[in-house]
Order: C-alpha cells, then sequence, then structure tokens
C-alpha cells in the first residue's frame, strides 16, 4: 500500500470541493498524474489487483477529505472568501514551471502550440462570466433527477482528471453543486450513491481517454492542459481584496500557494512523459 497517497487524497479531495481548481491540477502538482490516469483505467481490468495499493489509500484520503472538509470550505468560502481563492491561484500557477519544463516547450512547441493554449485559455476564462444554474438543492430522489445527478457527476469527474477545469466548476454550471455540498454535509447517500456513481463511471472513461492522448499526441496534450491550467486561474481569480487586512491575507495566501506547489512539483518528481 502507498500510505502516503492519503495526504496526496487528502489535497485532492480538498481542491475538488473548490469551485475553480481542479483535482487533476493538484494530482500534476504532486507528480502522479500519469500513474493515476494509469491506476484507474487498470483497476478497472483484470489486473485490478495490481493497482489497489495506488488507489485504495488516495481513496480513503479524498473520501475522508470530501466529508470531513465541506463544512470547512463552505465556512472559507463564505468569510474568508478572497484568502481562499488566492491560495489556490498560488497553486494554480506555481504549477506552471513543472508543466512547461516536463512538456519541453521551448523545445517542443511550435506556434499552434501556443494558439491552442490561448484559445483554449481564453475560453475557459470566459465561463467565469457565466452566470451559474445553481438551483434549490435537490435531497430526494425522482425518475427524472436520478440520470441528471448521475449525468453530472459523469461530466463532473471527467472535468476532476483533466487539470484547470475543476469538476465541482461543472457540477456549479450544471445547477447540482448546491445539491452535491448538502448531500457531503448531511450525509445523504441516495443522492452521494447517485452522483457517485456516475463519478466511476466518467473516471473509467476518461482516464483511458487522457492516457491515450497522452501517450499519442503528446504535446498537442501538454499545450491543451497549460491552456486549461491558466484559464482556470481567471475562472477562481475573485477580485482584488479591498485594503487592509482582507488585502494582506490574501497575499500571504497566494505566496503560500506558490510555495506549496514549488515544494510539491520538485525536479525530483517522475516524468510525466514517461509513455
Amino acid at each position: 500500500m502507498q500510505w502516503r497517497n492519503l495526504y496526496r487524497g487528502f489535497f485532492m479531495g480538498i481542491s475538488d470541493l473548490i469551485p475553480g481548481v481542479s483535482g487533476g491540477t493538484i494530482a500534476f502538482i504532486l507528480g502522479i498524474y500519469d500513474e493515476l490516469l494509469a491506476s484507474i483505467s487498470g483497476f478497472f481490468s483484470r489486473d485490478w489487483k495490481k493497482y489497489i495499493g495506488f488507489l485504495l489509500p488516495l481513496g480513503i484520503g479524498i473520501g475522508v477529505t470530501l466529508l470531513l472538509f465541506s463544512r470547512v470550505i463552505e465556512f472559507l468560502l463564505k468569510n474568508y472568501n478572497e484568502p481562499t481563492q488566492f491560495f489556490f491561484m498560488g497553486l494554480i500557477l506555481g504549477v506552471l514551471p513543472f508543466i512547461t519544463k516536463q512538456a519541453g516547450v521551448k523545445k517542443n512547441f511550435k506556434w499552434t502550440h501556443f494558439l491552442l493554449i490561448l484559445l483554449l485559455g481564453v475560453a475557459l476564462a470566459s465561463t467565469a462570466f457565466i452566470k451559474p444554474l445553481d438551483t434549490t438543492p435537490i435531497t430526494t430522489l425522482t425518475a427524472t433527477n436520478t440520470i441528471g445527478l448521475f449525468l453530472a457527476g459523469w461530466a463532473g469527474s471527467m472535468a476532476m482528471l483533466l487539470p484547470g477545469i475543476s469538476g465541482s466548476f461543472i457540477l456549479l454550471l450544471l445547477g447540482v453543486y448546491s445539491t452535491a455540498i448538502g448531500a457531503l454535509s448531511n450525509f445523504n447517500l441516495p443522492i452521494i450513491a447517485v452522483i457517485g456513481a456516475g463519478v466511476i463511471v466518467g473516471f473509467i472513461v476518461s482516464s483511458r481517454v487522457i492516457s491515450y492522448l497522452l501517450a499519442n499526441f503528446t504535446y498537442i496534450t501538454f499545450a491543451a492542459i497549460i491552456g486549461l491550467i491558466i484559464g482556470s486561474v481567471f475562472v477562481v481569480y475573485p477580485g482584488i481584496p479591498e485594503s487592509g487586512t482582507p488585502f494582506v491575507m490574501s497575499v500571504i495566501a497566494f505566496i503560500t500557494g506558490l510555495i506549496v506547489a514549488n515544494m510539491f512539483s520538485s525536479p525530483n518528481k517522475t516524468s510525466i512523459m514517461h509513455h
């Protein structure tokens, strides 16, 4: 068992609770992105036992964090929204030097790659202006909303694996975020089960697709990932905080995020490009 994945799961779980921050970005920061993709697709094959040691501690870390911290994150976003968002902006920007080095941007990228980065960055940044559909939380299941919640979980989990796109943000756009957070906070098992089933199916499908793209279209995929990560900064950005304590807290939170990302994405991490 890779028990250090418990703390990695903790960070991924925290990020998945926050609209705008992607679990995929955190996996990149922690240097486990391609191992995560390989383990998820491998777990749903005949050799599933080989991958349980990697996935189980990670899953426990994520699951415990989602249950224990859904209220903490609600509290932080409500009372310290700007410093919390600036911390995650620091984390997101802090991982970019690591990814650009992994991709060998100077050597391998052509103008088409930079155009893709720009287009995806702008496309994702523009979602910051979309008014989310978030409606009254669903607390009881019907035939119609069960299908809707399952599909929302599927869409959210595909986004979770893509660096830059937040699963929570997709749930917010689909109007399901308050339902999901409410179900976790109040331990509403039927709703957790339906969304969770969608998440699992989404993980199986998207892990294979992303692995294939990274293996066969490496630099285009890297350009797409960099574009999505840059775009996500604009989604998280809460505006310039008012002067005084909020401003100072936000600056400290931002610098802390940069330092944390730098600590995790140190050069001794395995290369993402060992396909």
